[in-house]
């Protein structure tokens, strides 16, 4: 994740677990805040790959590649079916550490809240709930500490392919979510950067006015999901100090 602040709204302020703070960092006058979490679609592509196991046995390759590849969209699918209030399995999401906030990779994934009703559908819906509760935990810190998000804008990959995922992130960041068009969104925004300095544009902004290719889709928070994702998050939260 990367945000931008003007210098008036940033005066005296330092926000505490990120991972950089730097004015000028991205666009001239503005400061570059940068945060992320260690893992995301990492985090799904472990779960397949678990579940995936048994599957080194087929002899057939062609035939086990293609029930690999049927994993994820099945278990969205389904996943997208639990209605919310039936998320009873928390997870955290530091499968590879924890970079933001606080960054400590000694911290480990928890799954907590199993028994043997839970079914692989229902884990998978607990760690995309993980991942996008770790997004949140990021938006909170700015929050505060005094910075707004205004917009969240997601780029390639899980954006594009998974709308259960980017649904499950506006509800439980009770925020709208741009997906860009673009297929190569940082190589396009590295041509823009080059544009400007080639003297093609005049500054960042007219060469993202002038090169933008826009949005294909908006994802907007569904209120009721909403609250009841506030209350999930304090468990995430809770797991979180144990």
């Amino acid at each position: 994740m990367a945000f931008f602040g003007v210098p008036e709204e940033m005066e005296d302020k330092l926000i505490p677990g990120i991972c950089g703070q730097v004015d000028g960092s991205v666009i001239p006058g503005m400061v570059g805040l940068e945060a992320g979490q260690s893992g995301f679609g990492d985090i799904y592509a472990w779960f397949k790959n678990v579940l995936s196991w048994p599957l080194q046995f087929l002899d057939d390759e062609v035939q086990r590649k293609v029930i690999e590849d049927k994993i994820l969209p099945a278990l969205s699918e389904e996943a997208a079916k639990i209605p919310v209030e039936e998320s009873t399995i928390v997870a955290t999401d530091w499968l590879n550490g924890r970079r933001t906030p606080d960054a400590d990779q000694t911290v480990t994934g928890t799954i907590a809240g199993l028994n043997l009703g839970s079914s692989a559908p229902r884990i998978f819906r607990a760690l995309v709930e993980a991942t996008a509760f770790g997004s949140r935990a990021i938006t909170d810190r700015f929050a505060e500490h005094g910075i707004e998000i205004k917009e969240v804008v997601g780029i390639g990959g899980v954006a594009k392919k998974s709308p259960f995922v980017m649904q499950t992130m506006a509800d439980v960041l009770n925020m709208p979510i741009k997906v860009s068009v673009s297929e190569q969104a940082m190589a396009l925004g590295a041509a823009m950067f080059a544009a400007v300095a080639a003297g093609v544009y005049p500054s960042v902004e007219e060469a993202q006015a002038a090169m933008g290719q826009g949005f294909e889709k908006t994802y907007y928070p569904i209120a009721e999901n909403a609250v009841k994702y506030d209350e999930i998050y304090k468990k995430y939260i809770e797991l979180g100090k144990l």
